[in-house]
């Protein structure tokens, strides 16, 4: 005979006091692992610049390998994307982010296969667009504050 029986409420609460532990290490592992990932500098898939536009299909997202890079976005001192699209298209992302409220303030070619753009709202720098010929792509860096 078994005379010490648990009782359903204390079952209840065990099975609710693992459920409320497995959640919170899902939560943290889903966070963690952005940071560990190849897409870190990602903030939202499938969305361009603070949600300004959906990225094209013929643009696949990247991110800086440097670590320097990952911690200071991680931190929250700068914000990155990348965005690598077929052949020589160093403006592609510019009208899109343009729809998103951004004015382009500078345009300049800087060299071969180098280009350059600084976009903002009110008139005032807020993003820096980069793009540059590797190969037979492009790839585009947008960077600026959080």
């Amino acid at each position: 005979m078994l005379r010490n029986r648990l009782r359903p409420g204390a079952v209840m609460a065990g099975v609710l006091v693992l459920a409320l532990l497995g959640v919170g290490i899902g939560v943290w592992f889903a966070r963690e692992a952005r940071w560990q990932g190849a897409l870190y500098c990602i903030e939202r898939p499938g969305m361009l610049w603070k949600d300004v536009a959906a990225v094209p299909d013929i643009a696949q997202p990247e991110c800086p390998s440097s670590r320097s890079y990952r911690q200071e976005v991680r931190a929250g001192e700068s914000r990155v994307e990348q965005y690598r699209l077929p052949g020589w298209q160093p403006r592609a992302l510019v009208p899109l982010l343009g729809q998103g409220g951004y004015r382009q303030i500078t345009d300049e070619d800087i060299g071969p296969g180098n280009y350059a753009a600084f976009l903002g709202r009110a008139g005032v720098p807020e993003l820096q667009y980069l793009a540059a010929q590797e190969g037979d792509t492009t790839l585009i860096t947008l960077s600026g504050r959080p």
